[in-house]
């Protein structure tokens, strides 16, 4: 799954000072070799070159996203 900017997000890196906590994608970063990276802005600060597998998509978000489908 990518992820957009403004999309919120929920980090899952144990070596992270922010792992656990959601936060919102500010920037995606694509390199030469199409791998993409985001940065995600917490309430705190901020994690640069976040890998998509360790991001998850928010429950809240997703929720909310269903409920407009309805």
């Amino acid at each position: 799954m990518s992820f957009e900017e403004d999309d919120r997000v929920v980090l899952d890196d144990q070596h992270s000072e922010f792992d656990g906590e959601t936060g919102t994608v500010t920037q995606t970063i694509e390199s030469m070799f199409g791998d993409v990276t985001y940065t995600i802005s917490f309430e705190d600060g901020q994690e640069t070159g976040v890998p998509e597998d360790s991001l998850e998509a928010d429950d809240d978000e997703a929720d909310a996203d269903d409920a407009d489908d309805e």
